[in-house]
């Protein structure tokens, strides 16, 4: 579907007043500006709740600025801080010179999470970061540039990978996380006083799996 700037933004305010906590974004790197025209655009008509970006951290720092003010809420993923894996697993060469000036361009503009009296996220930065078996030497190097970054800053430290797709093609990453691993990253995150992190259970490897059989898998 193909929306101009002011259906956009109609969708937007009637998400809001369909009670919506929040209008979030996600992967809108490759749009980042028509999606700022139509924030300003909501806005003007009542716009109120949080606007979420909710990416994968490749993003462009210079247009991250260009939209400053306009995001209330930053929801990257920290992937990799080894671009030898980031090359190998997602095919880009760059991701880890990439990641760190993005999240702190994030941090910079929104601060570390803020969560009102009802438990909702209002503003803030929100990290996420999966664990991927037999690669603990990169979260640890994730987990080390979070916690210099701000020790108060709030982590989403992820369980829930599954191998699926071409994954028979990586050895290395062709099987679910261990109890062990996990916990050995958790232990990690708690020794560098990251006190602010989402943690899962193991058993969300098939939680939030969706349902390939299906027709539409990711319709709930």
């Amino acid at each position: 579907m193909t929306l101009t700037t002011d259906e956009l933004a109609s969708e937007i305010l009637r998400l809001q007043d369909q009670g919506a906590h929040n209008i979030n974004f996600v992967s809108p790197s490759h749009m980042i500006f028509q999606m700022a025209d139509a924030i300003e655009a909501a806005r003007k008509k009542g716009l109120a709740v949080p606007v979420v970006y909710n990416s994968n951290g490749y993003d462009s720092v210079e247009a991250l600025r260009q939209i400053r003010g306009l995001v209330d809420i930053y929801l990257p993923d920290i992937k990799y801080l080894d671009n030898k894996i980031a090359k190998e697993f997602s095919g880009v060469d760059d991701y880890a010179d990439i990641v760190p000036g993005v999240l702190q361009e994030m941090l910079d503009q929104t601060g570390n999470l803020q969560i009102n009296n009802d438990g909702i996220a209002v503003r803030g930065l929100l990290v996420r970061h999966l664990v991927l078996p037999g690669q603990l030497d990169n979260s640890r190097r994730c987990l080390d540039f979070l916690a210099g970054l701000s020790p108060d800053i709030h982590i989403s430290i992820m369980s829930q990978y599954s191998p699926q797709y071409k994954a028979g093609a990586y050895p290395e990453i062709n099987r679910t996380l261990t109890d062990d691993e996990y916990d050995e990253i958790i232990s990690y995150a708690l020794e560098l006083g990251l006190e602010n992190a989402f943690i899962q259970k193991l058993e969300s490897q098939s939680h939030y799996l969706p349902d390939f059989d299906q027709e539409r898998p990711f319709e709930t």
